[in-house]
């Protein structure tokens, strides 16, 4: 098997000792080529390489940023409006080692969070060529694997890429913190968003939204955040709209996501699971995140579920 491991240097967990670690053990399961990201996605040129000579596996050692760079650079657009929309082109499989601070598409995988277990579990998934094909989230003509969203969450991603760049590390108290002086920044400023879902009266007056493709969205340290328990790969997209800023009914709400087995619910809470597609419309230009990465400001976006989409080897589907 011919595989290509891509690893981002950067990442905030990786080192060169655990790198070149990692690098041995898969040598003695694959035809191995390592390659290191130098810039901004270079994940997507190097995978796309990598489709491109026909290789079995792409290896991903970085955070999810990078994850959601090197499925974009090798994964063709789904056939959006086909009753099969997926990629009909070869595509590589693809495995994950993480390397960043969140790694919430391996984790939701079920991948060992430490990269040495990790890649010694990936090495016996080879072995017994265990994988999985998952369905993905497509918008703004971009792949995303577990989660995009529109306002607050995408304005936070924004400001932890500029402390990232500033030598910042995106540590989950940052992200709190980042979080928090957001929230009451834009509280009641932001512009309005509306969802639209076929078949559903518009929801108007949303303040943030998130679509997510599985389930946790995020992590706080080691507990889950489940916006819509009920999303998985094997299902369509879920949609969680707030329509409030109001502090109480923020944290309330926010107190439910880290509940085990909560179904989160206010008045003010649009959530639905399993939906094809969903369109989100802002009263101006609002910030888009994909898998925890800023991507612009947008006013229109349609997300769409596309089933099947990617081979990954992963453990089974719980």
């Amino acid at each position: 098997m011919r595989a290509l491991l891509i690893v981002n240097p950067n990442a905030t967990s990786t080192t060169p000792a655990a790198r070149d670690l990692l690098a041995h053990a898969l040598e003695s399961r694959v035809q191995l080529t390592v390659a290191h990201t130098e810039h901004r996605g270079h994940a997507a040129e190097l995978a796309a390489k990598a489709a491109d000579e026909g290789m079995d596996l792409v290896v991903v050692h970085g955070g999810d940023g990078t994850v959601n760079e090197a499925i974009n650079g090798f994964l063709p657009a789904p056939t959006l409006g086909s009753p099969d929309p997926a990629p009909t082109e070869w595509t590589p499989r693809i495995a994950v080692l993480p390397g960043g601070s969140a790694n919430v598409f391996a984790r939701s995988l079920g991948i060992a969070p430490d990269p040495v277990d990790a890649t010694n579990q990936l090495i016996d998934l080879l072995s017994t060529h265990s994988s999985r094909t998952i369905g993905l989230g497509y918008a703004d003509k971009r792949w995303f694997t577990f989660n995009a969203g529109m306002g607050w969450d995408a304005d936070v991603c924004e400001a932890i890429d500029s402390s990232r760049n500033d030598g910042y590390a995106a540590t989950p108290m940052r992200y709190v913190a980042t979080a928090t002086r957001t929230f009451f920044r834009t509280k009641g400023a932001d512009p309005t968003l509306t969802v639209e879902i076929a078949g559903q009266e518009p929801v108007r007056d949303v303040h943030y939204s998130f679509v997510t493709n599985a389930s946790p969205w995020t992590y706080f340290n080691a507990r889950p955040v489940h916006t819509n328990p009920h999303t998985g790969y094997d299902t369509g997209l879920g949609v969680f709209a707030m329509q409030t800023t109001a502090l109480f009914t923020t944290l309330r709400v926010s107190g439910q996501l880290l509940r085990a087995g909560a179904e989160p619910k206010a008045r003010k809470l649009f959530r639905v699971d399993d939906v094809p597609s969903v369109r989100i419309r802002s009263s101006a230009p609002i910030g888009l995140q994909m898998d925890g990465d800023f991507i612009g400001q947008r006013d229109d976006v349609e997300f769409h579920s596309i089933p099947r989409a990617l081979d990954v080897v992963s453990p089974p589907a719980p």
